[in-house]
């Protein structure tokens, strides 16, 4: 791996996290709000992760309309060109399944993964901080370090060093944006912190799960 003499620091086994602006934001983030205030208004919605906040059920992609459809296509696309399939391009197929979050002043979500999908998305509507930079309003989406605790049982206060010379997180927050959106691996282990704005944040959710063409055939 390296030359005689050569000392280099490899990060092995990385855990990769997309995100981007979404680029039709504009054009459909009003949709999005009005069609999850409308199905807010029919439903009393689920509680799962949610603390505090308002969580619809998994069947966005009927109720949403354009809007939605618009953003697990492009969802879909982006987990395609991430994903490869070493049995061909033919072998599985992504299929979505989409819910929308309403997060009121105080909100959080638990700490949960996505068992059964194998990359899961947000996407922010509206990030409830009205352009304002301050951190104390929190509401920030948290990724824990898959190799955590274990990892640090006996010695917490100590961190490897990265090849940037840093020392590791446990933990990393991103900050949402409204319009932004988040694809990650299912697996891996998040949070929301709780808000402490006075607005009102809207999210929406993705599990991308697979199946296998020949199971369709099959069937």
């Amino acid at each position: 791996m390296t030359e005689a003499g050569e000392v280099r620091i490899e990060g092995l086994f990385p855990t990769p996290v997309l995100a981007e602006p979404w680029p039709y934001a504009a054009k459909f983030n009003a949709l999005l709000r009005a069609a999850i205030g409308t199905r807010r208004q029919q439903s009393a919605g689920v509680i799962k992760s949610n603390l505090l906040g308002w969580q619809s059920d998994l069947q966005m992609l009927e109720w949403g309309g354009e809007a939605a459809r618009a953003l697990s296509d492009h969802v879909l696309h982006r987990c395609e060109e991430i994903t490869a399939d070493l049995r061909g391009p033919d072998h599985i197929r992504f299929y979505p399944e989409m819910w929308a979050n309403v997060s009121p002043p105080r909100a959080s979500n638990q700490t949960h993964a996505h068992p059964g999908a194998y990359w899961s998305a947000v996407y922010y509507v509206d990030d409830g901080y009205f352009g304002s930079p301050d951190k104390a309003l929190g509401g920030e989406l948290v990724f824990l370090d898959p190799r955590f605790p274990m990892v640090r049982m006996r010695t917490p206060d100590l961190r490897p060093l990265g090849s940037d010379g840093e020392s590791e997180h446990h933990e990393v927050w991103f900050r949402p944006r409204s319009g932004m959106l988040v694809i990650f691996p299912s697996w891996l282990q998040h949070s929301v912190r709780p808000y402490h704005g006075t607005g009102v944040r809207i999210s929406i959710a993705i599990n991308i799960s697979l199946t296998r063409l020949a199971a369709l055939q099959n069937g």
